[in-house]
């Protein structure tokens, strides 16, 4: 199952409608601009790993709601077959399949990253949320960016770092890059 942008909008709008409150309302809430606010409904905007954590907070639903649509179901284990987990494209660079959506009050998000190449001169998309993050790379080569330092990272190994920092990622070699991401909560 993929999901994109323009469904996770939806589901964000889904919420705001069924709690009555106005777009206005809700950006206040969630402590953005409006006009942002709206194009995050609409799609129109990529929205962050740290804005989903602050309407997760904020409203007490569950990420992967909000990602993939689906309610957490169980509460001692989950599995998540082989190449079955739920995916979701926020950005055209980054699918990420959730490895834990179907597990409720969890505390970390375990996705299974793919980064497709882009030409040389094409920056990082960063991102900043609030935790810790651990990635290993499962296939390929990339350059993790965090803080703005450049780091190698290829096949096998890892990296544990403060994900409240600006960090992104870019495949090497003109292939794409698998890693496995753990988001850590605070």
């Amino acid at each position: 199952m993929t999901t994109d942008i323009k469904q996770i909008g939806e589901r964000i709008k889904g919420l705001r409608d069924a709690l009555d409150l106005s777009p206005h309302e809700m950006a206040h809430r969630l402590e953005v601009d409006t006009n942002d606010y709206l194009q995050f409904e609409e799609g129109e905007k990529d929205i962050s790993v740290s804005f989903l954590q602050r309407i997760e907070r904020e409203f007490n639903v569950d990420m992967g709601t909000l990602m993939f649509g689906t309610e957490p179901r169980m509460n001692s284990y989950f599995i998540t077959r082989k190449d079955k987990g739920v995916s979701v494209e926020r950005v055209s660079a980054y699918k990420y399949q959730s490895l834990t959506s179907g597990f409720t009050n969890n505390v970390a998000e375990i996705f299974v990253v793919t980064v497709e190449p882009k030409p040389m001169e094409t920056g990082f998309y960063k991102n900043i949320h609030a935790g810790q993050e651990f990635n290993m790379v499962l296939e390929g080569s990339m350059t993790l960016n965090i803080n703005g330092k450049d780091l190698l990272l290829e096949e096998g190994d890892s990296i544990y770092f403060d994900s409240s920092l600006p960090h992104g990622m870019k495949a090497l070699n003109n292939k794409p890059v698998k890693f496995l991401a753990i988001i850590l909560y605070p």
